[in-house]
């Protein structure tokens, strides 16, 4: 079979069936199942393609994922990260937009200890969000940030979606994991100046809010120092432990994780529950990722076997584009999906047509990937579908509509939209803290 009747056979299996409402996973194990028979012949092909599934999850660099998961579910199942919310609150005053700073501040905060991005965005809309609409903050300066930021999770480590992604394009986990840092950081301040301008342009979007301005000297700092303070030291310690070499990410992320619990005991807040409720969503969750990735790379394998990947890869290099041209159509593909389809469906369809062209065309491969994660965390907040859209409908007032969820996010994916622009054109806000790090 010619390579484009492949490639079509194979795309038009998984699409179609994701579109009939097949699970993730389910689409990836019916496409590998007939490509399998089709391309690797018959019975041979099938026993080829559970031993490859069975591989493909046999892998010390996907631990991660559920360690870092479960040092979120822990912060969230604790109370930790409420208290570090409201510590934060107390340390910001006279700000023009108070509370949406907050929300960018702690949130930041938070993500530097979370593993999903969904989880940031639930515990910020339940704490926040109605307090912000009760002071009268307009829905769009209170739901915004608090989507925003919880996009920006996805950048600052630990991350699992950072971990998926460097597995399954065989990048540097740790590489990619330090790579975000700084992007995610520039997003949150450039969040910060924007709410701060947006509400001295006008006032009437978040009223001016003193409630806390009598709370001075160490009754002011001593919540941040109690409860924040430890948070911060954990993520530092996890990010030296890879960045020094001395620690893999999989190290790295059991020490936060065991760092996170003991966290926890010394604040008094880890029950025998709240731990096996941590424990359980997280195994639910990982077990998930885990069945996703078993199709996904099965899925690479089939096409690679096909000819479809090398036959595209060589049609793209053949027409002798700049390798800009092909990096922007890459993000263009990226960005357009994200309006449709989660994350994880991003990476499995796109990753095998687009590492070896990134390898054959010689492109920074963290750049890249950082690249990627801003696009997912764009397709996080991008109508009609972003899940972080979906999750604050979920817990916004019943008063607030899905349009004003839409407009209150879309300021967000402009900067989302120029921090891409910026790292097409300044690679080293991507690859300086890496390569910095490597040497």
């Amino acid at each position: 079979m010619a390579w484009p009747a492949a490639l079509a056979l194979m795309l038009g299996l998984v699409c179609l069936a994701m579109l009939i409402g097949l699970p993730v996973a389910f689409a990836f194990f019916l496409t590998n199942i007939v490509g399998a028979v089709v391309f690797l012949g018959g019975e041979n092909g099938i026993m080829s393609f559970i031993r490859g599934s069975m591989a493909s999850i046999a892998n010390f660099n996907l631990a991660p994922v559920p360690l870092f998961l479960v040092m979120g579910d822990i912060l969230l199942r604790s109370g930790m990260a409420f208290r570090a919310i409201d510590a934060i609150d107390r340390l910001i005053l006279r700000v023009p937009g108070r509370l949406s700073v907050v929300a960018v501040s702690g949130g930041t905060i938070f993500s530097a200890l979370s593993g999903s991005t969904i989880a940031t965005t639930a515990m910020l809309g339940q704490s926040l969000l109605p307090e912000m609409l009760r002071r009268g903050y307009h829905p769009s300066m209170a739901m915004g940030p608090i989507m925003a930021i919880g996009g920006v999770d996805m950048l600052i480590p630990p991350s699992a979606l950072t971990v998926l992604l460097g597995s399954l394009a065989g990048i540097s986990i740790t590489g990619l994991l330090i790579g975000g840092i700084v992007p995610g950081l520039m997003l949150s301040a450039i969040f910060v100046g924007y709410i701060v301008a947006r509400a001295v342009m006008n006032p009437g979007l978040a009223p001016s809010d003193h409630a806390t301005d009598e709370v001075t000297g160490l009754a002011r700092w001593r919540p941040f120092v109690v409860h924040v303070v430890p948070l911060i030291a954990i993520f530092a310690f996890v990010v030296w432990a890879m960045a020094g070499g001395w620690a893999t990410p999989t190290e790295a992320a059991a020490l936060g994780a065991a760092g996170t619990m003991v966290a926890a005991a010394a604040y008094g807040r880890l029950s025998v529950a709240n731990l096996m409720k941590a424990l359980h969503g997280t195994v639910a969750i990982s077990g998930t990722i885990l069945f996703i990735i078993i199709g996904a790379t099965t899925f690479s394998q089939v096409l690679s076997f096909s000819g479809a990947i090398n036959g595209m890869v060589g049609l793209i290099t053949g027409m002798g584009y700049p390798t800009t041209v092909v990096i922007v159509g890459m993000m263009l593909i990226l960005i357009f999906l994200g309006c449709f389809i989660d994350q994880v469906s991003m990476m499995l369809i796109t990753l095998p047509f687009f590492m070896p062209l990134v390898v054959a065309l010689n492109i920074n491969q963290i750049w890249f990937g950082v690249l990627f994660l801003l696009c997912m965390q764009l397709g996080l907040l991008t109508p009609p579908f972003g899940l972080l859209l979906f999750t604050m409908k979920g817990v916004a007032p019943p008063s607030i509509t899905m349009q004003q969820v839409y407009a209150a996010a879309m300021p967000y994916v402009y900067f989302g939209l120029l921090m891409i622009g910026l790292i097409l054109v300044y690679p080293g806000i991507a690859t300086f803290l890496p390569r910095s790090v490597a040497n």
